[in-house]
């Protein structure tokens, strides 16, 4: 695979004397990170997705999987095949961070042009505030749940300082940036193996492993496989390069696939699958907060919710780091730590308006139910495009602002119309089979509730971006790199 040009544009921001420490606040934003700042090996990836992804969160979509009615065996079958999916998306959407050393929506420019990539960048930046705002709501409500038994009164004060405080604690890491978030993740998942592998102990034996449910249809099978797929990898994918591109540039494309796959492949399995195990013992463990943890002993239930609040906030961290950059891609002319407040201001007004109101909370989730569909076309886009350029970019044209050169990914006004088309024909083939609670695709409910979004999408979308652009961006790949 050719090496890409890796030099910063001009007028990109270095990071304070080229400093790693990990007590920094990250000064860089989107430009791509120079071949001396660039240090570790793929297996530092293997932390941050395993601390990011072991997480409550993962334990429910497990639980969730159960509550469409197959077996728990059946569950777990279709748990590994759904995760196996998704996360090898996530691996593949890691590979170009070490070859151009800037983040995941700066390079899907290649495919949209300079301007077109404002659109996917957007969108991306939209649903992660709202996975961040869904986080921080949980957040809360398990602070208020620790108060509660405390015998605190959680009255209109007490939910405001809560609030307060978890918007606080949430600031940390995303504003220091990329070293220390690397850093901690890593024990974060060291702590919190251990602490689910006792909750594993305390569940198991009261699990129903042989009798519950029943073998699941096609119709079942198509609904837990979206499911699965789409909240676990795929959701991550939009986000792999961010974390890759501090790699050396002659890092080993094998393992940086595997240790991105792996790093979250694992623990959303094992999790899951306690999950699956929980609902087999409870008909409430979608409710991470006030419903799972009625089937833990009392002495565990306050770990339990410590678990939950350094977790989500764990999760939120990686989500709040890479929206800041999503927002730079944008064009937004600021430095990601400020964008850092911007996110944490919206996720604040959020959690308040959800926490005061639970009709708000139902709201925002199945938003977040549906603007996901967009992600597998994006990917399907993202990933023919660097197949067919055999990962080769030329770094300076995915910055024309910077370089003052359109370069040559510019195409017509700083939009390649074939990839913008591409993504809006699979968005519209993921529609016509989604089958939510929120909408039901008409293709969908003539196949009996049959979910194809995911596939649907991905397919029309990268069919009709190779049908389109394939002869273009091959003789880009061919073409001088910019020196």
């Amino acid at each position: 695979m050719a090496e890409a040009t890796t030099a910063a544009p001009p007028g990109s921001t270095p990071s304070a004397a080229s400093s790693t420490s990990v007590f920094t606040v990250e000064q860089r934003g989107i430009d791509a990170v120079p071949a001396e700042e660039r240090q570790g090996g793929p297996t530092r990836l293997l932390g941050l997705w395993a601390g990011t992804n072991t997480t409550v969160f993962t334990v429910v979509y497990g639980a969730l999987v159960v509550s469409f009615g197959p077996s728990f065996w059946y569950a777990v079958a279709l748990i590994v095949a759904g995760n196996v999916l998704g996360f090898a998306i996530t691996g593949l959407t890691s590979l170009q961070g070490p070859r151009t050393g800037t983040s995941t929506h700066s390079i899907s420019r290649a495919a949209f042009g300079p301007r077109g990539g404002k659109l996917p960048a957007l969108l991306s930046w939209v649903m992660l505030v709202g996975f961040e705002a869904g986080g921080m709501v949980l957040i809360v409500l398990a602070g208020l749940a620790l108060v509660d038994q405390a015998g605190v009164a959680t009255g209109t004060p007490v939910k405001l300082l809560v609030i307060a405080f978890a918007a606080g604690l949430q600031m940390l890491l995303p504003l220091a940036g990329y070293h220390l978030i690397m850093k901690v993740q890593k024990y974060f998942a060291w702590i919190f193996a251990a602490m689910f592998t006792v909750m594993a102990f305390l569940v198991v034996p009261k699990a129903d492993f042989g009798t519950h449910g029943e073998a699941p249809s096609l119709v079942t099978v198509s609904l837990v496989l979206a499911m699965v797929t789409a909240s676990g990898g795929l959701s991550w994918a939009d986000m792999g390069s961010d974390y890759s591109r501090y790699l050396p540039a002659d890092s080993a494309p094998r393992k940086v696939f595997a240790c991105a796959a792996l790093g979250g492949m694992v623990p959303n399995i094992l999790l899951q699958i306690l999950g699956a195990a929980v609902a087999t013992a409870t008909t409430n463990a979608a409710d991470p907060i006030s419903g799972l943890p009625e089937i833990l002993p009392g002495w565990f239930s306050t770990p339990y919710l410590l678990l939950a609040i350094v977790s989500l906030l764990a999760v939120n961290t990686t989500d709040m780091y890479s929206s800041g950059l999503n927002l730079l891609a944008v064009g937004l002319p600021i430095k990601r730590w400020m964008v850092v407040f911007i996110d944490l201001s919206l996720c604040t007004v959020i959690t308040l308006w959800a926490v005061f109101s639970a009709d708000f909370y139902t709201l925002l989730s199945n938003f977040l139910s549906l603007i996901v569909l967009w992600l597998g076309p994006w990917a399907a886009v993202y990933l023919t495009d660097w197949a067919l350029r055999r990962g080769r970019y030329d770094v300076p044209s995915l910055f024309p602002a910077e370089t003052g050169r359109k370069g040559i990914y510019w195409h017509r006004g700083g939009v390649r119309p074939a990839g913008l088309l591409a993504v809006l024909l699979g968005l519209a083939a993921a529609v016509l089979w989604v089958d939510s609670s929120v909408f039901v695709g008409p293709l969908s409910r003539a196949a009996g509730g049959l979910d194809l979004s995911v596939f649907a999408g991905a397919l029309v979308a990268g069919v009709t971006y190779w049908l389109l652009a394939r002869r273009d961006v091959r003789a880009e790949a061919e073409a001088p790199l910019t020196a």
